[in-house]
């Protein structure tokens, strides 16, 4: 009865972490809430007796993807920094951002390189 309600509130923490990784709009805390999210379900694989799972999961799911994400973050911050990569419009965490002007920029371009040619 007792491991029923931890496994239900495990699931209900994961549920609320998920729902946090996908409206927050600071991504470090979008990465860091997944690596918690990651982190519950390696409590619940160790509840429900799959030991070597939960290490993965910790390890691989929770640990490595957490830092390899805020280290790949963290080096896109230093590329603007550095003006290596323009600012986008939207900065969402799970979003792509496109600049609309993008194509717009290449077909001028193109043309351009057609008139010298």
């Amino acid at each position: 009865m007792i491991m029923e309600i931890v496994l239900i509130v495990l699931g209900i923490m994961i549920l609320g972490g998920g729902i946090m990784v996908i409206v927050s709009k600071d991504i470090v805390g979008a990465i860091i809430a997944s690596g918690v999210v990651s982190l519950l379900a390696s409590i619940i694989y160790l509840i429900v007796g799959a030991p070597d799972v939960a290490m993965t999961e910790a390890a691989i799911g929770s640990g490595l993807t957490t830092v390899v994400f805020l280290f790949a973050w963290s080096r896109i911050k230093q590329l603007r920094d550095a003006d290596a990569i323009p600012e986008s419009d939207s900065d969402t965490a799970g979003g792509i951002s496109v600049d609309p002007d993008l194509n717009q920029n290449r077909k001028l371009t193109e043309n351009q390189e057609a008139d010298n040619a």
